[in-house]
């Protein structure tokens, strides 16, 4: 048996970055918990707190019911698979895999055996006797993973275990990963920057913004119905499409979605009208995925939008067309955040000046924020110049359809799939999960 609970978990580097914020997270005996988000957004250093590489500024971690902080790494039954493999290179492949056997003052004997059923596992049984420059990257990865089941840890932790490996040979190790360790009963954590990865093999997925945790839940719960619009705009491929829409409430009628020059109707009896209605007068985020939307004749009765298609993308099994409707769209960066307005451009040598001055005199002492109270600002009243444009709806259409830039298309939009997001990016709507 092997659980995680981390709580009110905080790091806070020396400059004042917060690496995590204020972050709960409970993971059960056997599940496969993906932390999901983009680089720099702490989920490393969560994985490295539990670890024991790195002491929490706050809060408290728990494994299996005990707290651990005092514990040193050697003493948490945990096994951690690097993104660069960290492979001791003097020594075989066999020598790598048995060696925290032999560190443990396992026999000889019993150790070559369990290492060959873990290599015969892996798939790595006729390389034994090689060293690691005489392997490719997946043989490696291989290598890395056995070195850690060799053991039997209670607790697997993987930092981004693929992310060096070309795009088959991860769809084939996501597979064996998630395979072996369900095989195994063990609890994992595994990090991730990769969508696919975290929907393909999680039992849960925690998706990260700037330290915080942004929703965590079932890939289908997360996916379907996102608890904030940082983590619609993150999942999904092609992205979800996040309009700015102002509500208009006909009491006992319908409830207008007015994008500009088109409007959406949302009936009377839908659950989340109530919700709705609050916001009458006022702008909310409509998100609207491409696989709600389904190419019609403009005559079709139901929920039609318009416009004419920008251009065309052609994937092979399908087409996406990115269609302009006269909307207004909202861009989340990267990190989650509007992206905001640059200072204009200035000279390079007042620049390089600037920067000489910032090197070389004493930083001025400074609070830290907490990003908490740094994220809560609208994303509709001035977020920036860069953070509105207008909208290219992605519309999902056949292999190579026969229709070109310019041309003009209805669409058909299924209210029931479209999502509604308050200014400050939280979800508007009944019945959370």
């Amino acid at each position: 048996m092997s659980t995680v609970a981390l709580k009110d978990v905080t790091k806070i580097w020396p400059d004042g970055t917060y690496a995590v914020d204020n972050l709960s997270l409970e993971v059960q005996d056997g599940e496969f918990m993906v932390l999901l988000g983009p680089s720099g957004c702490g989920k490393s250093t969560v994985l490295r707190m539990i670890a024991g590489l790195e002491d929490p500024s706050e809060g408290e971690i728990l494994l299996n019911g005990e707290p651990v902080l005092e514990l040193p790494p050697r003493d948490r039954s945990i096994a951690m698979v690097f993104q660069d493999f960290a492979l001791y290179p003097h020594m075989t492949v066999s020598e790598n895999i048995g060696f925290p056997l032999k560190l443990s003052g396992v026999e000889p004997a019993p150790r070559q055996d369990r290492v060959g059923a873990v290599a015969g596992a892996l798939g790595i049984g006729e390389v034994l006797g090689r060293r690691p420059s005489q392997l490719s990257g997946g043989q490696r990865q291989r290598v890395a993973m056995g070195r850690a089941i060799v053991r039997r840890p209670g607790l697997f932790l993987m930092d981004e275990p693929l992310s060096n490996l070309d795009s088959g040979l991860r769809a084939e190790l996501r597979a064996e990963i998630t395979s072996m360790t369900r095989e195994l009963g063990v609890t994992t954590m595994y990090v991730t920057h990769d969508q696919a990865e975290a929907l393909t093999m999680a039992d849960r997925v925690a998706i990260m913004r700037k330290g915080i945790l942004q929703d965590c839940g079932t890939p289908t719960d997360v996916y379907r119905r996102p608890a904030t619009l940082y983590v619609a705009a993150f999942l999904g491929s092609p992205k979800m499409n996040l309009l700015e829409a102002s509500v208009y409430v006909h009491l006992d009628q319908y409830i207008a979605l007015n994008f500009g020059e088109q409007t959406l109707y949302m009936p009377w009896n839908d659950p989340r009208a109530r919700a709705i209605t609050r916001y009458h007068g006022e702008r909310i985020v409509v998100g609207i995925r491409a696989e709600a939307l389904t190419p019609v004749t403009p005559q079709t009765p139901g929920h039609i939008l318009q416009g004419r298609i920008r251009y065309l993308e052609h994937h092979g099994h399908e087409s996406l067309a990115y269609l302009d409707i006269g909307a207004t769209a909202i861009v989340v960066d990267e990190m989650g955040g509007p992206v905001q307005d640059q200072a204009p451009p200035e000279g390079a040598l007042k620049r390089i000046g600037g920067a000489l001055q910032r090197l070389t005199r004493p930083a001025a002492p400074e609070l830290p924020v907490p990003p908490r109270s740094r994220d809560r600002v609208s994303l509709l009243n001035d977020p920036g110049r860069h953070a509105r444009k207008p909208a290219e709806l992605a519309v999902r259409l056949a292999p190579y359809p026969q229709v070109s830039p310019g041309h003009p298309l209805a669409i058909s939009v299924r209210m029931e799939a479209v999502h509604f997001f308050d200014e400050r990016g939280d979800r508007i709507d009944v019945g959370w999960r």
